[in-house]
């Protein structure tokens, strides 16, 4: 298993990164509340994590790096915006929810904190290592 590329690592640079992309996607929901007829966009992760990890599946080891396996699917998991065009707030067609959005946001910064702190435990454990305890 290579050092920088174990599924625990990767899974923890993807949430960061789906992280970041639903910084984005609620900003721009609340820069535009007030936007006649804007939808508003959401971001799917957790449960493209989910699928890529195997979960509810017979879990494989992976032996050999021709292997497929759970590394191959994580490498290529992207986190996927999704417009919501079915639902609306007001008679101008908005759906934004500025409440929910802000709750959205609070969440989604707990959780990139919660997981920007599991990635810098596992580089201290690393680096721990690496040092022998001398550090």
């Amino acid at each position: 298993m290579e050092l920088f590329s174990n599924p625990i690592l990767l899974s923890l640079q993807k949430g960061l990164d789906a992280g970041a992309l639903r910084q984005r996607v609620i900003a721009n929901n609340i820069a535009n509340v007030n936007t006649p007829n804007y939808k508003k966009s959401t971001v799917a992760f957790e449960s493209l994590l989910k699928k890529a990890l195997g979960h509810g599946s017979i879990a494989l080891n992976k032996t050999d790096p021709r292997h497929f396996g759970v590394t191959a699917l994580l490498d290529e998991l992207q986190p996927e915006v999704n417009l919501n065009e079915t639902t609306s707030m007001r008679t101008d067609g908005n759906n934004v929810d500025i409440n929910e959005e802000m709750t959205n946001l609070a969440a989604n910064w707990i959780q990139c904190q919660a997981v920007g702190r599991e990635l810098s435990e596992h580089f201290s454990i690393l680096s721990y290592v690496i040092t022998g305890g001398k550090g």
